[in-house]
């Protein structure tokens, strides 16, 4: 299975990062061979709008069938529900891709069931 987690940066050593749409990068950890793939999310960080469903696509393609991010806006829920991707949040933690996947692992992140945007 894979697991696509929101970061600030680029490995495994990056901290999370709570926002889906406008994260720096998706950190892809494939459970099969225990490996990570960075993928870019540069063309969403400054757009206009759309950033939450291009990011969905994105995430889509990867592959990953699960999520672990901060919050999910509805259209990029939408997206991602669509497409059978489970998303957990991690809520506002300022942690480690790595520590953010242990926690999912050991089954201490909650599932998202509606989005979950923060209120601005």
């Amino acid at each position: 299975m894979k697991i696509a987690i929101t970061i600030q940066g680029d490995d495994a050593t990056a901290v999370v990062d709570p926002r889906f749409g406008r994260a720096e990068n998706f950190l892809i950890y494939n459970q099969e061979n225990a490996s990570w793939t960075c993928i870019p999310n540069a063309q969403n960080l400054e757009a206009a709008h759309g950033a939450g469903i291009q990011a969905g696509q994105t995430i889509a393609q990867s592959g990953a069938a699960v999520l672990l991010t901060g919050h999910v806006g509805p259209k990029a829920f939408k997206v991602l529900e669509a497409e059978g991707i489970a998303i957990y949040s991690f809520g506002e933690q300022a942690k480690t891709a790595a520590d953010v996947l242990a926690d999912f692992l050991a089954g201490k992140l909650q599932q998202i069931s509606s989005p979950s945007a923060p209120h601005k």
